[in-house]
């Protein structure tokens, strides 16, 4: 199983970070994409392959909306140059870059078509102009300009040839999580580290692909996970506590949960989400933050000792995920107690994890 960590998406302090990522043996850095709380991710990502030799570079998560997939491709492709083949796209429907910019997430439609297009731009193919989408009401087409020749589809053609970046993505939903089983090269639940929740998941994405006459076992799992390491175990869930909101809400985002629950997480979750605040998005002070339970919090996210995580973490290893990215960099913040598990989880839990 390899074990991602995460970081800000800062074009200068990412060096550091990323040095220390390698050095202490993380498989991989995911860097945000929220234009209004952050740097420019794939700038940011660029920065740390210039410092780094092994670890791999990813968006956790960049979106469908606030980038053309043309755009997006060109990007991470240049990334993966830089990086030497390292370069993973992260993708989901957006939260808190769209939240800035007055908006929800994208549509899950035009989220299937955009992944698509995505697909297709990264292996060098062509995408038809009457799917490109911008409005006529912002550009209108290029027929009116009566060129003497002009291109007649969509291609990075400088792609053709290339190294194929791998696009994962970032799913929640049946609908999401089949669309990322049909068209990614795996799927990264946000379900939790729940084991009944995550079998859901990959029975859900293998049964969307045996619906699209596809091979299920032609998409590899990960999965988004909140860990604290730490054997104060009320420490440790208040470590975690910040940023399990923000995964936990997307579990009822839109008002319904879906996927094995029982009653008390269900009302959990509907508590949280009526507290939540976007001005204190992944806050540990935050007040949805303080709506949830402990018993929520153990089994939603990994917390305990070296031993307990370990145990956690090869209960998934066990059902199928191949791949971790673990929420919230602990260790930056100054807190003793985000130290100390940082200190843990890379000297005890990451070592006995690879045998």
């Amino acid at each position: 199983m390899e074990i991602w960590t995460t970081g800000a998406a800062s074009p200068r302090g990412i060096m550091k970070l990323a040095r220390e990522v390698e050095d202490k043996g993380w498989d991989g850095l995911a860097v945000v994409d929220s234009q209004n709380l952050s740097g420019d991710p794939y700038v940011s990502l660029a920065m740390a392959a210039t410092v780094t030799e092994r670890i791999g570079l990813a968006t956790a998560v960049t979106n469908s909306v606030t980038r053309q997939a043309a755009a997006t491709a060109t990007a991470i492709a240049s990334v993966n140059r830089v990086a030497d083949g390292r370069a993973v796209l992260g993708i989901g429907r957006g939260d808190s870059a769209l939240a800035h910019l007055g908006r929800a997430p994208g549509k899950v439609a035009h989220f299937e078509t955009y992944v698509r297009h995505l697909q297709s731009y990264l292996r060098g193919e062509a995408v038809p102009f009457d799917e490109v989408d911008i409005s006529l009401d912002i550009a209108p087409p290029m027929s009116e300009l009566h060129l003497a020749d002009a291109p007649a589809e969509s291609r990075i053609a400088w792609m053709a040839g290339t190294q194929k970046v791998p696009v994962e993505v970032a799913a929640t939903g049946p609908r999401v999580i089949g669309i990322g089983a049909c068209l990614a090269e795996r799927v990264m639940f946000t379900l939790g580290a729940d084991v009944d929740r995550l079998a859901w998941g990959i029975e859900t994405a293998r049964a969307a692909r045996r619906a699209a006459g596809l091979d299920p076992d032609g998409v590899a799992f990960g999965a988004y996970i909140n860990l604290a390491c730490h054997d104060e175990i009320a420490a440790a869930r208040n470590l975690v506590r910040g940023g399990l909101t923000t995964f936990a809400r997307f579990n009822v985002m839109h008002g319904r949960t879906m996927g094995p629950w029982s009653e008390a997480a269900k009302a959990a979750l509907h508590t949280l989400v009526a507290a939540y605040d976007m001005n204190k998005h992944t806050r540990g002070d935050s007040r949805q933050a303080g709506t949830l339970t402990d018993d929520f919090i153990d089994h939603f996210a990994i917390v305990g000792g070296p031993q307990a995580v370990i145990e956690r973490l090869t209960a998934l290893a066990a059902l199928g995920l191949d791949k971790v990215i673990i929420g919230g960099r602990l260790g930056t913040s100054g807190d003793t107690n985000a130290a100390r598990s940082l200190t843990m989880l890379e000297q005890e839990v990451m070592p006995a994890m690879r045998g």
